[in-house]
């Protein structure tokens, strides 16, 4: 699953691997996993700052119908919180342990120390896309 600050990179920069990312989606490569909260933050974040960045509210709203569209919807009955420090990242964690993901692809692994006791791997964009290309 891809946390908040992956996709927000991806507007930010084409040439990095969260953008690479956020390309593949739909290809079949692997799957993400949303929830109504984090779809929530995901809108958040891409609309904090409209007026400065380069893409209006129908792209943004877009980009979150194809996320919706292309991800896998999980609902999540058992809240594992306080688990981490910030309630945003817990909300990320439940939603990775109920969707029984292999890896949280995000640029603050610090954020999500402790997970691998519940067999969720953290990744950096980088990494998840050279783990990606590796043969199986």
């Amino acid at each position: 699953m891809l946390d908040t600050n992956v996709i927000v990179a991806a507007l930010r920069s084409r040439r990095g691997a969260s953008y690479q990312l956020l390309s593949l989606l739909g290809e079949d490569r692997f799957e993400i996993a949303v929830s109504v909260p984090l779809v929530l933050e995901y809108e958040d974040a891409l609309t904090r700052d409209l007026e400065r960045g380069p893409y209006s509210r129908g792209e943004i709203d877009d980009l979150l119908d194809f996320l919706c569209h292309v991800a896998h919807r999980q609902s999540i009955f058992f809240l594992w919180r306080p688990c981490l420090p910030d309630p945003k990242d817990d909300m990320v964690l439940e939603l990775a342990v109920a969707a029984r993901c292999e890896a949280i692809v995000t640029h603050n692994g610090r954020d999500f120390v402790g997970t691998e006791r519940l067999g969720i791997r953290i990744d950096r964009p980088g990494d998840f896309l050279r783990t990606l290309k590796e043969p199986s």
